[in-house]
């Protein structure tokens, strides 16, 4: 519901005449960065620019590297082996959109970040790079779940104005 949320949003908002249709980008981190993965494959050209942060990417390998576990069976429903698994793994799982990827996505990730592995950014970005996608891939390697060095502060700021002026013009 939160994806179909999220475009209705984006549908009004842009029916309001000083919104630029042709420059929206799209931004979030942790639950918002897995929001910006999906997005990035459901929007239907709505979106010219997308920036996720510490976002889950792959649920699968998410769910087998995280040392968050009750988010994994609580908000998932738990192991995508079995008889029966959670049909989170197919519907809700951005990597089974890729096909649809075809905007500029910037992707941040901390080194440290256990709760979200890095592997989640570096298989977004190289989906990205595959796909021949104008992508970035900034990495902090003493950084966790959120920036908290004064200095990578200064960079992550640096890179996120630089990339929405890159792409949002």
């Amino acid at each position: 519901q939160s994806m179909r949320d999220y475009l209705s949003a984006i549908d009004d908002v842009s029916a309001e005449a000083y919104v630029d249709k042709e420059n929206i980008g799209a931004v979030g981190a942790s639950y918002g960065g897995y929001s910006v993965y999906m997005l990035a494959g459901i929007h239907e050209g709505r979106f010219s620019s997308f920036i996720s942060h510490c976002g889950l990417f792959n649920l699968e390998s998410w769910y087998l590297t995280t040392e968050e576990m009750f988010f994994a069976n609580w908000d998932i429903g738990g192991p995508f082996w079995g008889e029966n698994p959670p049909e989170s793994y197919e519907k809700f799982n951005p990597i089974n959109y890729v096909g649809n990827w075809d905007t500029p996505i910037l992707v941040i990730h901390g080194g440290l970040d256990f709760r979200v592995p890095i592997n989640q950014g570096m298989e977004a970005f190289q989906a990205a790079q595959l796909k021949g996608i104008q992508s970035r891939f900034l990495y902090f390697p003493n950084e966790g779940h959120w920036v908290l060095n004064p200095q990578n502060g200064l960079i992550w700021h640096d890179q996120f104005f630089n990339w929405l002026d890159e792409t949002l013009k």
